[in-house]
C-alpha cells in the first residue's frame, strides 16, 4: 500500500466505502472490506499529516533579524 499516491488510496477507500453501503456482500467480504477501507483511512491520514509537517512558511524573526521557519496558517 505504501506504493499508492494519496488519490489513489482515497480512491480505493471511497470505492471501499460505496461498496459497504451498498450492502450486498457477504458478511466475511464485508468485513474485508472494511478492514481494508480503515487501513487505507489510516495510511490517507498519515499521508496528510507528512504533507501538513512539510509545508511551512519562511518568515523574518524580528528580534534577530533572521529568516526562520514557521507552520503555514491556512
Amino acid at each position: 500500500m505504501e506504493t499508492l499516491s494519496f488519490e489513489e488510496a482515497f480512491e480505493r477507500l471511497e470505492a471501499a466505502i460505496a461498496a459497504l453501503q451498498e450492502g450486498k456482500m457477504p458478511l466475511d467480504q464485508a468485513l474485508r472490506q472494511y478492514q481494508d477501507g480503515m487501513q487505507l483511512a489510516q495510511y490517507c491520514n498519515e499521508l496528510l499529516q507528512q504533507a501538513e509537517l512539510s509545508v511551512q512558511q519562511l518568515s523574518m524573526d524580528e528580534t534577530t533579524d533572521t529568516p526562520s521557519l514557521s507552520p503555514l496558517d491556512l
